[in-house]
């Protein structure tokens, strides 16, 4: 994860990976909401890809917005209950 850089890159992609670590699906295998469920995680993993890409090129405004979509969509997903965060409400915005 270390890459270049201003702090605030740096700082949503730390953000954005362990929030990746810690979300897991949360509807069953086997209902209709697991696809949507495993849609969020793929674009939030292909973001955080983006991310790492353009910054690798120097290009950081896009690497910063490439890292926020990408813990937009974990965010979103675990507001929705697609996606389960635990009680993390550092990482994530919480219903309740």
């Amino acid at each position: 994860m270390d890459g270049p850089g201003d702090p605030l890159y740096r700082k949503y992609l730390r953000l954005t990976h362990e929030a990746l670590e810690r979300v897991r699906a949360a509807p069953p295998r086997r209902s209709f909401l697991a696809g949507a469920s495993d849609d969020f995680l793929s674009m939030a993993r292909a973001y955080l890809a983006d991310a790492e890409h353009f910054a690798a090129g120097g290009d950081l405004d896009r690497a910063l917005a490439a890292a926020s979509y990408a813990h937009g969509w974990l965010d979103a997903g675990v507001r929705l209950g697609l996606l389960d965060g635990g009680d993390d409400d550092q990482r994530f915005t919480l219903f309740r």
